[in-house]
Order: C-alpha cells, then structure tokens, then sequence
C-alpha cells in the first residue's frame, strides 16, 4: 500500500526530496528524468555529479522505487507480459509468428542479406506505430536511427497512403538521427532517455547496428575491444526498452560462413555478444519475387517457425490466396 502511495506521489525528479542545488546538477549532467536515474552506473552518477557514491546510491534506488523496479512474483511477472504492447508489422502471418507483433520492453533483431527486407520492416513498424490499438499501434511516436542512410521518407509516404493515413501527420510523428560514427549512436540512444518520455515515442529503431562497428574495429587485433562497445551499447538499448515500456528493433547484416557444407552458410554479425542480447532474432531471406521469408531463429518464448510475406508498394503485406 505505502509502495503504491510512493509511486503516486514520485512522477518526476522534483518530487524525490533533493535540493535544488542538485535536482541543477543533476540536469547539467544529463539526468533529467526518473528513468535516466533509475538506470545509472551509480560511480559514474558520483563521478560526474561531485557527489558522494552512499548519496549516489540513495537517490538511484529512490528513482528505482518511483517506477517500480522491485522484487516481483512469477504470477505479476506474467501478467505484465500478458499486457505487453505490440505493433503490428502488416502482415498477420508475420505477427503471428512473433507472438502477435513486435513487442515492447524486448529488443526485436531482423538480419539478413542485402534487399531481404529489414530496411522495409522498420519503415512498415514506424508507420505502424502510429495506428490505434485496436488497428495494432501503440498511439506513439517512432525514433529512426539510420547508420547507412537508408532511411527513405518516400516509402514512409506510399506506406502512409496504403493505410489511408495522411502521410505529412505520418512523417511528422517519426523522428529521424542519422548515425555518424559508433561514440555518435551511442550518444544519440543517451539523448533518447531525455526524448522518449517528452514526446512519447513507442518504437526505436536502429538500422543497422552493426554497420559502424564492422567500419571502425576491423580485423581480429580489435575484436575485443568492439565487442566491448556493442555490449555497452546493447545493454543501452535494453535498458531503454525495459524502462520506457519501448519497442527496441535492431537490423543487422550477415556474413558468409565458409566451413559450413550443410545448412545455411550465413550467420549475423555481431558474434556472441549480439547473439545474445535480443529478445527475439528473426533471420529474413529472400524468396521468388516480392516474397521474404521469415524464420524466428531465438526467442525464449517463441516456437521456432517460418512465415512468408511480401513487399508491395504499399508496405509490408500478407501473400493474396
């Protein structure tokens, strides 16, 4: 009861109890809402702020209990997945096979071959976004991270179209950075805590993940350090997702694989480290025509399976029968 009247009272940084000395401080360093506390490396937040670690500690486990993140049982744990948002990618058969939809508080992996369909799902899903619930959106906003300038505001415009959308209204709700270098990605998923709440975005996308890391740590020599980075950064990602209740959807590009005779002879790159941070990773290949086939390839509460779609015009749809 007196947890419930704590998450009541506590909305933002003002109502935590500190001096305004600090509540400066703490906006001067990037810490501007509950949830970019909540999440703090609490010798960083000490660091940067000039304030002692014990002082640290005390206001990121205050910011910590205003939203909730405590102890939960299996049955509450269950209910809170029962009601997980979803965003439908237009294609019932591909939502289906994803459980219903690409789902908050998880990061979502598409990787494939070049022209498989990745750039196109993340322009479908930030469309999508935007339709009511009950039309499989989430109301929101989508945040458009683009490493390789691939982000095209004219499918966005047919997308709109195709869902009698008013494509101006469309393109207004997505917000779009382009990546230059890794620091850079990784800066602008920081700025997107201060974001996120602000101008209720439901969807972050970054396409692709890896490109600038492949770019910038070539060869075996820097494989260490990379893969250092990317956990850094995918944890970021997964934080963002846990804490602002956002769909996280990453691209990613494959590489050949050539001591593999049987199978495929591709696999995503990112190593381990990527491997193992989705919630969901969904290989997309190509078929005849304007067909893609999907196949969930990892996620802990999804049967592996395979579900065929196409792209038109429009966007991402069902096959007509």
């Amino acid at each position: 009861m007196e947890e419930a009247e704590t998450e009541k009272r506590v909305k933002s940084l003002e109502d935590l109890g500190l001096s305004p000395s600090l509540l400066r401080k703490l906006s001067e360093a990037g810490y501007k809402t509950l949830e970019a506390l909540a999440v703090a490396n609490v010798s960083e937040l000490a660091s940067v702020v000039g304030i002692p670690t014990p002082t640290a500690q005390r206001i990121v486990n205050k910011a910590r209990e205003a939203l909730g993140l405590r102890f939960k049982t299996a049955l509450e744990l269950k209910r809170e997945r029962m009601n997980l948002g979803r965003i439908t990618t237009g294609s019932r058969r591909l939502d289906e096979l994803l459980g219903g939809g690409v789902e908050t508080k998880t990061i979502t992996e598409f990787f494939g071959e070049f022209g498989s369909g990745k750039t196109n799902i993340c322009h479908q899903l930030s469309v999508n976004v935007q339709l009511p619930k009950e039309k499989g959106g989430l109301e929101g906003k989508a945040l458009y991270i683009d490493t390789e300038g691939t982000f095209r505001w004219e499918r966005i415009e047919a997308m709109a179209r195709g869902l009698g959308l008013d494509p101006d209204k469309v393109m207004e709700n997505i917000i779009w950075a382009r990546a230059l270098s890794t620091d850079h990605q990784m800066a602008i998923v920081k700025e997107a805590m201060e974001l996120i709440p602000k101008e209720n975005i439901k969807l972050v996308v970054v396409d692709s993940v890896m490109s600038h890391f492949r770019a910038e740590y070539p060869g075996r020599e820097n494989l260490a350090t990379r893969q250092q980075k990317l956990n850094r950064h995918l944890h970021q990602l997964a934080r963002i997702a846990d804490i602002y209740d956002v769909a996280v959807v990453v691209t990613n590009q494959v590489m050949a694989k050539p001591d593999v005779f049987y199978g495929d002879p591709t696999q995503a790159v990112g190593g381990h480290v990527l491997a193992h941070a989705p919630g969901v990773r969904v290989q997309l290949r190509k078929g005849r025509g304007n067909r893609r086939i999907a196949r969930v390839v990892d996620a802990p509460h999804l049967p592996e399976g395979e579900a065929v779609f196409v792209i038109t015009d429009v966007g991402i749809r069902d096959i007509e029968e």
